[in-house]
């Protein structure tokens, strides 16, 4: 085992200044290869084929749509030529012409929806799958909880609720993502087919100056050009603070959640200890947070809807105003006069594709950067070493253990010890001493640690509050294994012989098991599991401590007789004098002085 930390993750302010127009271009290329790094997998994964194919059919169904555009275009001239001309053949003719237009950009537009929600849900479907394997694996969620309270990981350095970054995080960047880079592909495909439209439509414009006469060709499209690029630029700055508030607002509505699930879990004990007044005020004081923040982007969203309201409004006339003239003295008809518009308000759409997606950007950009802290945070913790197997006669040996806390105190330094076969042994030590995180770095979970351990691998651990998930009282009693494995007189006899016989006709009853047993019934069903699976070796971790002192004596009984019939061993910590008489050894972490190398040593007493 090795000692593992977890390093700093980015913020939504970490990265190149923005200041300077090096540091933009720095900015947005940082962006670019995060979401590249996010994309990636899925796309060379075992379904790139699947993955690569709808992407090409979603690209080509929004070229499809960018076409039909131009056609509708085309088709502005004519029919408003039809009207200005009151010629009714060519009018009945062009409405004929739209019918079928009209359908084949519904057609297209629907299956555009359709593919696209396709993909968005087989994207989000693999990171998902992903994603909860990774955190699952090599108790990576175990880690990250750990490393919330080392020193120098303060928020925003460790990954804070990776459950939302699971189930929220994930579906809007796989939706945003595709979204925007559709948006955007649509908008440099629109300006490629209608800026050369424009061009040829808007003509010259015409200026004396000092007797000179001077001509800018295509005056319109360097008008639309103009006035996308004042707004993007008005517009980054006016709906910049909206970044780091959207990051903000996804954490606090998680914590606020989280604490909320927090009193659902512990409700009896809150409830027994009248606590009801404290969560209130807990509960107030995060969603005061949610309010605070949200009332913050909102004031920064109305301040960016004030500028594109205008920006969108005055859009609409820009082009008539410009082009009016040439309207009024004839050089052009009313047909092109709309066709002008019409290509203007498409050149001009697409060159404000960041004006009017900048709020989604906002939104984007701070889902992308917590799952990039997310991802960093997989990265940074290195995985804790499975125990090595160790020979049959031994449970467990340990060289040269080190086990430290999550401050980085040294418990224990330079340990040796060893349990055989038939030994049934008894850890005990003051509290704080480190006998459950002795436990914990045995079963090779603790990160803090470092050193050789060996482990008989048919091994189980009783903790002092053992979990079950809520479902059939048979996938309580049987986790974390099938409970198919075992038939149903197994299951009923284990609950027997842990004292639960009022559960054993009651194997297929759902509930939530961890709220509907008391403390003891929790205890003795983690026995059950136990005397169903049989393991050699068994390690008890205060397993007994809600329990009366008969029913201790009950199942220690019966845990030793198992043990001993399986030709293993048993390791426990419990404070009870009646317990001893079940060990025929006994550990003990004793203080050491003060200035040590650790804080406690581990000697061998008499039981």
């Amino acid at each position: 085992m090795s000692t593992n930390s977890i390093s700093s993750t980015p913020s939504p302010s970490s990265g190149p200044s923005t200041d300077t127009l090096a540091g933009k271009w720095a900015a947005t290329k940082q962006q670019t290869q995060r979401v590249w790094a996010l994309s990636k997998p899925y796309f060379s994964s075992e379904h790139k084929w699947q993955a690569r194919g709808l992407l090409a059919a979603i690209v080509a169904l929004n070229l499809a749509l960018v076409y039909m555009s131009v056609l509708f275009n085309d088709w502005n001239k004519l029919f408003y030529d039809s009207l200005q001309d009151k010629n009714a053949a060519v009018f009945w003719e062009q409405l004929g012409r739209f019918t079928y237009l009209a359908f084949a950009f519904i057609v297209i537009a629907v299956y555009k929806f359709y593919l696209t929600q396709l993909l968005e849900m087989r994207w989000r479907a693999w990171m998902t799958s992903h994603y909860l394997q990774r955190w699952l694996k090599d108790q990576a969620f175990y880690r990250f909880e750990l490393a919330r309270y080392t020193p120098g990981n303060g928020q925003g350095q460790v990954p804070d609720n990776p459950d939302q970054r699971i189930q929220e995080d994930i579906g809007s960047f796989t939706g945003s993502t595709l979204s925007l880079s559709m948006g955007l592909l649509n908008s440099v495909v629109t300006l490629g087919s209608f800026v050369g439209i424009l061009w040829a439509l808007s003509g010259g414009f015409t200026f004396h100056v000092q007797g000179s006469e001077y001509v800018i060709p295509g005056f319109m499209v360097w008008m639309a050009l103009l006035y996308s690029v004042v707004g993007s630029v008005l517009t980054h700055y006016i709906g910049r603070p909206q970044i780091a508030l959207n990051f903000q607002q996804q954490k606090v509505e998680a914590d606020f959640r989280h604490r909320l699930l927090r009193v659902r879990e512990y409700s009896e004990s809150i409830a027994l200890d009248r606590g009801e007044t404290v969560e209130k005020a807990q509960l107030e004081l995060r969603f005061g947070r949610v309010l605070a923040n949200y009332l913050a982007l909102i004031r920064a969203q109305k301040r960016l809807i004030w500028f594109n309201s205008f920006f969108g409004q005055a859009a609409t006339v820009f082009p008539f105003l410009v082009a009016a003239p040439r309207f009024f003295s004839g050089a052009i008809q009313l047909g092109e006069l709309m066709q002008i518009s019409s290509a203007f308000g498409q050149v001009q759409g697409a060159l404000s594709w960041f004006v009017d997606s900048y709020s989604s950007l906002a939104t984007w950009r701070a889902t992308t950067d917590r799952l990039t802290s997310f991802e960093a945070a997989f990265q940074a913790v290195a995985p804790v070493a499975d125990a090595v197997t160790a020979p049959a006669d031994v449970a467990v040996r340990a060289d040269d253990l080190n086990v430290c806390l999550p401050t980085g105190a040294v418990l224990l330094a330079h340990t040796q010890l060893q349990a055989k076969a038939g030994d049934t042994v008894l850890l005990s030590g003051p509290s704080g001493s480190g006998k459950s995180t002795l436990f914990k770095s045995l079963a090779g979970i603790w990160p803090f640690a470092s050193g050789t351990v060996e482990r008989g691998a048919d091994a189980m651990f009783l903790p002092q509050r053992p979990y079950f998930p809520d479902g059939p009282l048979r996938d309580a009693l049987a986790y974390p294994q099938a409970a198919s494995t075992h038939t149903d007189a197994q299951l009923s006899q284990a609950l027997v012989e842990a004292m639960l016989p009022h559960l054993a006709d009651q194997l297929d009853r759902n509930d939530a098991w961890s709220q509907k047993l008391s403390g003891g019934e929790q205890q003795r069903l983690a026995f059950a599991r136990v005397l169903l699976k049989k393991p050699k070796w068994v390690f008890a971790d205060e397993a007994t401590s809600a329990l009366d002192e008969a029913s201790e004596a009950t199942l220690y009984q019966r845990l030793t007789a198992l043990v001993a019939q399986r030709q293993g061993g048993l390791v426990s910590i419990a404070h009870r004098p009646g317990v001893a008489a079940f060990h025929q050894r006994r550990w003990v972490l004793e203080p050491q002085a003060e200035g040590g190398e650790a804080r406690f040593r581990l000697v061998e007493k008499p039981a």
